[in-house]
């Protein structure tokens, strides 16, 4: 589904111009993201779920969080992010140097996305 421009800007403005996952200010460049996936098909241009391809299954999201998101749902998308203090400290060694010279803390919190936190 391709949005209009005034789809685009009500959809920014859903959150008050913020990412609905992390809570930054969107700038020129975000993503339109569906909530729940319609998995593309790349290779012949379908979709596994073309009933999903609605204007209400569209959140505002930054880049960033959109590509790491890509096409999981949202619980799936929160457990990746859940992991990723894991991830760092086994494969980062920046991160275990900046870790033991206390320039981060480490917080053991649930995984709360902006739309969540914000309403």
């Amino acid at each position: 589904m391709k949005l209009t421009k005034s789809q685009r800007q009500a959809l920014k403005e859903k959150y008050q111009g913020r990412c609905a996952y992390c809570g930054d200010l969107l700038g020129d460049r975000w993503h339109a993201d569906h909530i729940e996936p319609i998995v593309r098909n790349w290779w012949n241009g379908t979709c596994e779920h073309p009933e999903r391809n609605t204007l209400e299954n569209f959140n505002p999201s930054c880049p960033s969080c959109n590509i790491v998101k890509s096409s999981m749902s949202l619980d799936s998308f929160r457990k990746i992010i859940g992991g990723f203090i894991t991830s760092l400290n086994r494969d980062s060694t920046q991160y275990k140097f900046a870790k033991r010279y206390g320039l981060l803390e480490e917080k053991e919190i649930e995984v709360r996305f902006w739309f969540e936190r914000c309403g």
